[in-house]
């Protein structure tokens, strides 16, 4: 099957849609189809040399940008000549060239909705109204429409779909053989961002930039505050990083570590090195958090904010805590329980490593997409199931 996967951000940019773009990619070609990537070029022209990715990709000139939204004109006459086309959606400008292509070809257009655009101020309003006049056409008008979750689906703008059986879920995965638990705790991680031998370590992994300011940084900082004697370390990068680790300096001085951009090589030596992973989200712009199905195959506990889809891969009480966004006080409260008792970091770890190799493995995922793709081409409709492949019921 000769499939072109269409996504506005690709590595090198850290974001998980593009991530989950580049793993369905990788495996889907693993397994003989023939994937091509479409996406804009880097702003700052850093392009991975041809070769280098196991699928080919088709790094687009764009004429400008707004944020995370660039305007790639070249990519409606690029789609020619695939059987299928997936869109990665949020992508301004570049969703409605892919229904112009799948239409023009006559193929379907199999649409995965990773997450609501929200923002504050101008921004937003910019955002509500794109999702009254296009993106309400673009997601109508797809043959299939594949969220990360039905939780997510049922409480997001994909509401209206979801109740009518338009949507389906496929979760995200995670190398599961890459992300494993040591066999024994390294403390070099530790060490080389400075956490003071013995402390507690509170781990964030995230992309520091304003399309996301979602990411709740600030609320897991004033919560460490309430955490005596515990470090906290944020690997990200991005245009807020300045200023959040300059709160992070006042507010917690030498227990605050910002780590920049961690190599992917290094990631899961810094999981294995934490004895918690936080997602402190505060909004929808958040609906699963893959750092969380990072930390858990590494057998490290979490704690996240429960927010719709983001609860659909923390058990609470078994693999991780959920707490109310925004509230750093239940959050400190969620993280001091977890620090202070090994036994049960301990149980929760292994439970979270077990339940991601059975669900999240990316070749699960992958069986899910060629489902949905096998049932699109047939002009039939997808079932609709849970996580654990059982038909699920009706959108609340």
């Amino acid at each position: 099957m000769r499939i072109a996967h269409v996504t506005a951000t690709f590595p090198p940019y850290h974001g998980g849609t593009g991530n989950v773009a580049y793993h369905h990619a990788r495996v889907l070609s693993q397994r003989g189809h023939d994937v091509t990537v479409f996406t804009a070029a880097p702003a700052g022209g850093e392009v991975p040399p041809e070769g280098r990715l196991p699928f080919p990709v088709a790094y687009l000139p764009a004429r400008w940008r707004m944020g995370n939204a660039p305007y790639t004109p070249e990519l409606s006459a690029a789609l020619r000549g695939f059987d299928l086309i997936h869109l990665h959606w949020p992508y301004i400008f570049g969703a409605e060239l892919a229904l112009a292509a799948a239409r023009r070809a006559h193929v379907p257009l199999v649409v995965t909705y990773h997450n609501d655009l929200l923002a504050p101020g101008w921004r937003g309003a910019a955002f509500a109204a794109y999702r009254h006049l296009s993106q309400s056409r673009v997601l109508g008008q797809a043959d299939q429409v594949v969220a990360t979750s039905l939780d997510y689906a049922g409480h997001s703008h994909l509401r209206p779909l979801a109740r009518r059986g338009r949507v389906v879920a496929v979760p995200n995965g995670v190398d599961v053989d890459r992300f494993a638990p040591a066999e024994a705790r390294d403390p070099t991680p530790r060490e080389r961002w400075g956490v003071a031998p013995g402390a507690p370590m509170v781990l964030f992994v995230g992309a520091l930039d304003r399309a996301h300011w979602f990411k709740g940084v600030p609320v897991l900082l004033e919560a460490v505050t309430r955490v005596p004697g515990a470090a906290v370390v944020v690997a990200g990068e991005g245009d807020l990083r300045r200023e959040l680790q300059a709160l992070g300096a006042s507010r917690l001085g030498e227990r605050c570590h910002f780590a920049g951009r961690v190599p992917a090589a290094a990631l899961p030596g810094l999981y294995q090195a934490a004895d918690v992973t936080v997602l402190p989200s505060t909004t929808r712009g958040e609906a699963f958090g893959m750092v969380l199905l990072e930390s858990m195959a590494c057998g490290t506990p979490v704690v996240a904010s429960d927010l719709p889809g983001v609860r659909s891969v923390v058990e609470h009480e078994g693999d991780g805590l959920l707490v109310p966004p925004g509230r750093a006080d239940a959050l400190a409260t969620a993280l001091g329980r977890v620090l202070a008792d090994a036994d049960l970091r301990g149980r929760m770890g292994a439970r979270g490593r077990a339940k991601v190799v059975a669900r999240y493995s990316w070749e699960a995922v992958a069986d899910g997409l060629e489902g949905v793709y096998a049932a699109v081409l047939r002009g039939q409709a997808v079932p609709t199931l849970d996580p654990d492949g059982r038909p699920a019921g009706g959108v609340a």
